[in-house]
């Protein structure tokens, strides 16, 4: 049986989020040795779609001349600017009824946006990119976006993480379709994991918190920042600022919104994690150097935050230089 694969592609929209999964699906037709897949990009009217990137795509099915039809699977890419393509009411309804005859549907990074808007997100547990996943959840507060995770299957809803874990979702419908086998064909081929390890949070970026307003306050933020070691406590911030503990951390959190405890943790786990990147310091080391009590304590704050242990996260991020001998 041949699936019919769509990949509904926007202007401005991110090159990889529909070329990556589309490899993934024409590298399973070779591994199985037939035309599993039909391949198919969507576009909003004839003419090329220009990406992020400035190359462009030309779609092979148009929304505004062809009736919703029936696919296997469809899927929306992301784009930088997916918030305000979001509020295109005429493809929203086309999403929306093109998505219910459909055997699934999902979405990759920002895409998640547009099924919100077609009502598609309701009740539903939802993966976007880390960057976007607090907006995505504010705007559609019915949808359980998990910021974490690097693709989720919630009944037909199908949904992945930034950019490159389109592949990831595409290569786990390979395997929902033609079993691991030959997914674990594809993977190997196309040099991927089978199962990537972790969330995404160990690529996060977000910095430790906001700034605060107030001199007084931003002064204690570039103090810890800059001595995550110290000693750290209300009591000892307070001090700095010459305001009662009560009222530092009243303000503290109003201002940055988080408890000054929860951007000490912040600051320290963004230093150890430069650390580990960057150095060959042992956890150990790190945890001293980083002002944790001692390394079960980093260990219990990564796994929390990263969802790696230390180790773990060095092994998979740490600069290697590759030295070649004559």
């Amino acid at each position: 049986m041949v699936r019919r694969v769509a990949v509904l592609a926007l202007p401005g929209v991110q090159l990889l989020d529909v070329a990556g999964p589309l490899d993934v699906f024409a590298e399973a037709n070779l591994q199985a040795g037939a035309a599993v897949y039909d391949l198919a990009i969507v576009g909003l009217g004839p003419g090329p779609i220009e990406t992020s990137s400035g190359r462009r795509l030309v779609a092979d099915l148009v929304v505004e001349a062809d009736d919703p039809v029936a696919f296997d699977t469809l899927l929306v890419a992301g784009a930088p600017h997916m918030h305000g393509l979001a509020r295109d009411e005429a493809l929203c309804r086309w999403l929306s009824t093109t998505a219910i005859r459909s055997r699934r549907y999902g979405s990759v990074c920002s895409g998640a946006f547009l099924l919100g808007q077609a009502g598609l997100l309701q009740g539903r547990r939802v993966a976007t990119h880390w960057a976007v996943a607090d907006a995505l959840a504010e705007r559609y507060p019915d949808a359980r976006v998990d910021a974490d995770a690097i693709c989720i299957f919630d009944g037909p809803l199908r949904t992945a993480a930034g950019v490159t874990a389109g592949l990831d979702l595409a290569l786990a419908l390979v395997e929902e379709d033609l079993g691991s086998e030959i997914a674990r064909k594809v993977a190997a081929q196309l040099v991927m994991f089978f199962k990537r390890g972790g969330g995404q949070l160990q690529f996060s970026r977000r910095g430790v918190g906001a700034l605060a307003s107030r001199s007084a306050l931003q002064e204690v933020q570039r103090w810890v920042a800059a001595h995550p070691a110290e000693d750290h406590g209300v009591a000892k911030l307070a001090a700095r600022t010459g305001m009662s503990p009560r009222n530092f951390a009243r303000l503290f959190r109003a201002e940055t919104g988080l408890t000054p405890a929860a951007y000490v943790e912040n600051v320290r786990i963004e230093a150890a994690r430069r650390l580990l990147e960057y150095g060959r310091a042992a956890p150990k080391q790190v945890a001293g150097a980083c002002g944790f009590k001692d390394s079960d304590t980093l260990r219990r704050a990564f796994q929390r935050r990263i969802g790696l242990t230390p180790a773990e996260y060095q092994r998979r991020h740490a600069g290697q230089a590759t030295e070649t001998r004559m």
